[in-house]
Parts: structure tokens; C-alpha cells; sequence
């Protein structure tokens, strides 16, 4: 299982990361919240340990950035800052725990399992159209029971529509959920990506509605 460090203090990362692997985790680490961002679109992960002092954004803005995409992963907050205005503000935004520094690397792991064990424990509704079923719990997609491989961006795309099954959602939601609000890609990107999921799970799957967006169906019994 993979973990992400976002930590700008490059003698605690290292330390964190010898740790993470001594205790069997990857674990990928970057210093700020553009590499953060960019990991978070492009990787999968287990948790996210997260400072909120990062170098030119706030931790909690890729926090706020993570949840306004329906990216569920949950996230450990490391930092020296421990007011009590501040945790409640991390909690607020989506955070699962906070971990004030200095701490005991014991239980710094302690608390990544934790977090990881409610996180699976999570009981995810599993959306079911025709014979396509998405499983969010696990991630898994399948189509007339054989699993079907999408990438992090269909993957991304398929959920945005799917949590708001039976309505029609907007080119430029589906463009925030994927990238984030400050992204500037080709403006061609979601209409690719709905042509991809056609491909592999069914043309009737997502509706186009001119001039408005996209709609995936109601979910079956």
C-alpha cells in the first residue's frame, strides 16, 4: 500500500520515509502543494500525511482541493501548529487526524493504520447501471462481472457523474473534479475521457446534453 508525504522539511521527510518503509509502506514524498496536487491526480493512495506549512499554499488548500474532487483518501495532518482553532479548521476542512510535531514515530504509524483501517471500513454505496458496477469502496469497475481498466482521470470522471446520477453535470465541474480549479489543459480533455468510458463500459452509459454536459443514468436495483 502507498502512502504520499507532503512535508517541506527535507530531514523530517527523509526520516518519515525510512520509517514508512522500515514498516513495510511505500511511500512517495514531495515538498509542496503543486507536487502535491500533482501526485494526487495522477496516483493512488493508501493515506496522505500532510504539513500544512507548505511553500507557496497551504496544506489545507490541497486538502479542501482533495475533497472538492470526491477524493476520499484519507489524510493524517503533521504540523507544529496545535491551537485548537487550527485542528478544528484542519477537521473541518477533511482531515481524519492530526499528529502535532515533534511526535514518537510509534505512534505516527499507529495512527496511519488507524486512519487506513476506517477508511476501508467505510461502508461505500456501490452504484449499479445495466450490467456496469462501480464499487467506490474498492475502486473497482467491472462490466458484465469482468473488471474493467480505467486511469486515474476516467476513473475521476465516472465518479463526478455517478454522485450526481440522473442529473447533468456541468464540463467545467467535471473539468475542477479531474484537475482542480487552477489546472489549464486542453479544453478537448473531458469530452476524451467520456469517449474513453463509452468505449469500455457502453455508448448508452453517459448521455451528452448539448450546451450543458453530461448525465450517467440512474442507478438499478
Amino acid at each position: 500500500m502507498n502512502l504520499l508525504l507532503v512535508e517541506d522539511d527535507q530531514m523530517l521527510g527523509e526520516s518519515i520515509c525510512d520509517g514508512a518503509r522500515q514498516s513495510g509502506w511505500h511511500i512517495d514524498h514531495v515538498g509542496d502543494a503543486i507536487a502535491a496536487r500533482s501526485a494526487l491526480i495522477d496516483h493512488t493512495y493508501a493515506a496522505v500525511l500532510l504539513d500544512i506549512g507548505l511553500p507557496g499554499d497551504s496544506g489545507l488548500s490541497v486538502l479542501r482541493s482533495m475533497r472538492g474532487r470526491y477524493d476520499a483518501t484519507p489524510v493524517l495532518i503533521l504540523t507544529a501548529r496545535g491551537q485548537l482553532s487550527e485542528r478544528i479548521a484542519g477537521l473541518d476542512a477533511g482531515a481524519d487526524d492530526y499528529l502535532i510535531k515533534p511526535f514518537q514515530f510509534d505512534e505516527l504509524w499507529a495512527r496511519v493504520r488507524s486512519v487506513v483501517r476506517r477508511s476501508q471500513g467505510r461502508v461505500v454505496p456501490v452504484f449499479t447501471y445495466g450490467d456496469v458496477r462501480i464499487d467506490r469502496s474498492k475502486r473497482v469497475v467491472t462490466k458484465a462481472s469482468v473488471e474493467v481498466a480505467l486511469s486515474a482521470h476516467e476513473y475521476r470522471t465516472l465518479l463526478a457523474l455517478v454522485e450526481r446520477a440522473g442529473h447533468v453535470v456541468t464540463r467545467d465541474h467535471l473539468h475542477n473534479v479531474v484537475y482542480g480549479t487552477s489546472s489549464n489543459v486542453e479544453s478537448n480533455t473531458i469530452a476524451v475521457f467520456i469517449h474513453q468510458l463509452r468505449r469500455k463500459l457502453g455508448d448508452d452509459l453517459v448521455r451528452t446534453v448539448h450546451g450543458l454536459g453530461y448525465v450517467i443514468g440512474q442507478p438499478t436495483a
